[in-house]
């Protein structure tokens, strides 16, 4: 879960970079909403596996 948290984190700051700088305007909004949702996925992803006692992977 881990590892598609941190995809979905990676795929959303390349749109939001596209969608800040104006390649895509459009699609801005969109991006900055999928960026806050996949960072708190991955704070609670990286959260979960240190309550569980697990290295990250």
């Amino acid at each position: 879960m881990l590892y598609w948290a941190l995809v979905f984190f990676i795929l959303a700051i390349i749109s939001g970079a596209f969608g800040f700088f104006g390649i895509a305007a459009a699609s801005a909004s969109i991006a900055k909403l999928l960026f806050v949702i996949f960072l708190v996925l991955l704070v609670v992803s990286l959260l979960a596996q240190a309550l569980r006692g697990r290295p990250p992977v």
